[in-house]
């Protein structure tokens, strides 16, 4: 039997942990169905206890790679992850303004969810004034949806009010993560399309190995809409999925285990 499968890109960094990043979004294609493409921006040695190196690909071979998979293979949808520098940012914005990134989504990466900046403020910049406005989804979290809002994010109030600002540079929606959250409030997303906004709630799981959970819901989103969902409903069945696998998150290393992308599989 011959299948034809719905097909999604990557254009993200490299976890040789296997947890996050381009590993973390191919793995969860997969679980979707979906052939999973991807770009690799930068290669990074790291595992459960953090990242020791990181090496950026040059902007003509992430250019390259995307050419490469859309040429050829054709792609429904795109997730972008850790892009790392303006060079890299351009090479992206490239391929989005002749219509290369279909159905994107964009995890911005710029700080972790522990308040880490993770790519300097010039990136930063282009990012926001270059990349969002063509954006169909944005996945902040409370950190970044902070700096892109100009506001200090405490409560639910302030950050249906950031989703709301953000949604102002541009993007077709925004998702405010609230993963970075504590209490109640801890894994509440809020979801703001210009129109409808949303708060969006599932279970809360207790669970120290999170790592690679923004990534892999980023990652679901596209891989739903690749198969034809509407931007809410894709966000919707992502929570469900990564709300699964935070349940089956992976207890391996020494530090913070990632979510358990395969978990039917488990045992």
């Amino acid at each position: 039997m011959v299948i034809t499968p719905a097909i999604a890109l990557t254009i993200a960094g490299s976890d040789s942990g296997g947890g996050a990043g381009i590993q973390a979004d191919l793995k969860t294609f997969a679980f979707h169905g979906v052939h999973g493409t991807n770009a690799i921006t930068c290669v990074t040695a790291q595992n459960t206890i953090g990242v020791t190196d990181v090496v950026a690909l040059n902007s003509a071979m992430v250019t390259a790679q995307i050419e490469a998979v859309v040429g050829d293979i054709g792609v429904q949808a795109v997730k972008t992850g850790m892009l790392l520098n303006e060079n890299i940012m351009e090479a992206v914005l490239a391929a989005a303004a002749i219509g290369r990134l279909p159905n994107w989504v964009l995890d911005p990466v710029m700080v972790s969810r522990t308040g880490v900046q993770l790519i300097d403020d010039g990136a930063i910049a282009f990012l926001q004034k270059q990349l969002i406005p063509l954006a169909q989804i944005l996945t902040p979290n409370r950190y970044e949806a902070e700096i892109l809002s100009g506001l200090t994010i405490t409560n639910l109030a302030t950050m249906e009010q950031a989703a709301q600002k953000i949604h102002q540079l541009g993007c077709g929606a925004v998702l405010v993560k609230g993963g970075a959250m504590t209490g109640t409030l801890q894994g509440v997303d809020v979801w703001f399309d210009g129109e409808r906004l949303e708060v969006l709630k599932t279970e809360c799981i207790q669970t120290p190995h999170t790592h690679g959970t923004g990534c892999t819901l980023s990652a679901a989103i596209a891989a739903r809409l690749a198969l034809g969902d509407a931007p809410f409903q894709a966000v919707n069945k992502a929570k469900t999925y990564v709300t699964e696998a935070l349940k089956h998150s992976l207890a391996i290393g020494q530090g913070t285990g990632p979510v358990g992308h395969f978990y039917p599989l488990l045992s």
